[in-house]
């Protein structure tokens, strides 16, 4: 029953688990449990109550919005910018700013999470999707739950990637020594990414990736997986990776294009954003060296039970160049 809640209303299965261990999802106005088998025809009531009264202070932190109308909008995130408060960020997100630009947002992700359905990591830059209201908080993650909403990323790997245009299907869950970081691990949740070679660097390779699924630190785990780590990375890469290129001063992760529909009208609605100055300064520094330079090749792929590279599918069926 929870399974099926979750995916008719687009809400996260932990939250309706708890709604329904609160008895906000009843049949025939009777509370139902989670375990219960779904039954052809019953009619499945859930009533999502009004979130509390936020506690979060606003801030003035400026944003660059790329698009915005009466349900949404798209910011582009610098890198830093924790999304949202957690344990240790109690202030200074961008919940904050976007606070102090708007006080309604959509409410049914949670107190801390006003209008947020997806996350990017504190040190990824780029396009992320906010939502104004709880109907279009409803929409664009029912639209992410079932992977309508295309994400592409720019990213700089360390080696030379064999294939031009790959698929890495491996799944990912907590790393049982070190419970900070993620791993490819049997039995984690199924990840699919998608890569397509943008640019061969000396010693680097500059891919655009399309995250496929939305696993935590997904990308940074696949290609650390595939043994081309990105640079700049502190928690996957080791060495050379880790300190990136000369000039490198952060992660090298950018969420640069995200389609989807609009929650209002169903337009489709496509943003990106610019490549920051100092990842292109990275790329440029790069092209600047001799061409003819080689650079360190990483392994073609993972082997075993834990997953598998098929580096000449087409992404998805569709052309990322």
């Amino acid at each position: 029953m929870d399974r099926y809640v979750a995916d008719v209303s687009g809400l996260s299965r932990s939250y309706v688990q708890k709604l329904i261990s609160e008895g906000q999802v009843t049949i025939a106005g009777v509370p139902i449990k989670s375990n219960e088998q779904v039954v052809p025809g019953e009619v499945i009531e859930l009533e999502v109550p009004d979130p509390r009264p936020l506690e979060l202070e606003p801030e003035p932190i400026p944003l660059s919005i790329v698009y915005e109308d009466e349900d949404m909008l798209i910011v582009d995130k610098p890198a830093g910018l924790v999304v949202h408060p957690a344990p240790g960020h109690p202030n200074g997100t961008l919940v904050n700013a976007l606070l102090a630009r708007d006080t309604e947002y959509g409410g049914i992700a949670g107190v801390q999470r006003p209008g947020i359905v997806h996350r990017l990591d504190r040190d990824t830059s780029g396009v992320l999707m906010v939502a104004k209201n709880d109907l279009a908080q409803a929409s664009l993650m029912a639209q992410l739950k079932a992977r309508s909403v295309k994400k592409t990323y720019l990213g700089l790997a360390q080696g030379a990637v064999a294939a031009t245009v790959g698929r890495i299907e491996a799944p990912i869950g907590r790393d049982s020594h070190h419970r900070t970081r993620m791993a490819v691990v049997p039995g984690g949740r199924d990840a699919v990414t998608g890569y397509h070679v943008r640019e061969r660097l000396p010693g680097w390779t500059f891919l655009e990736l399309d995250l496929i699924t939305g696993r935590t630190h997904q990308i940074r785990v696949h290609l650390a997986a595939i043994g081309h780590p990105l640079a700049g990375d502190p928690l996957y890469g080791t060495g050379t990776s880790r300190r990136g290129p000369d000039g490198s001063s952060r992660l090298f992760l950018h969420s640069w294009r995200i389609e989807l529909h609009s929650p209002g009208d169903d337009h489709l609605i496509q943003a990106t954003a610019p490549l920051p100055p100092e990842l292109e300064a990275v790329l440029v520094g790069l092209r600047a060296r001799h061409v003819g330079e080689p650079g360190p090749v990483g392994p073609g792929g993972l082997t075993g039970q834990v997953g598998s590279v098929d580096d000449f599918e087409p992404v998805g069926g569709r052309d990322v160049g």
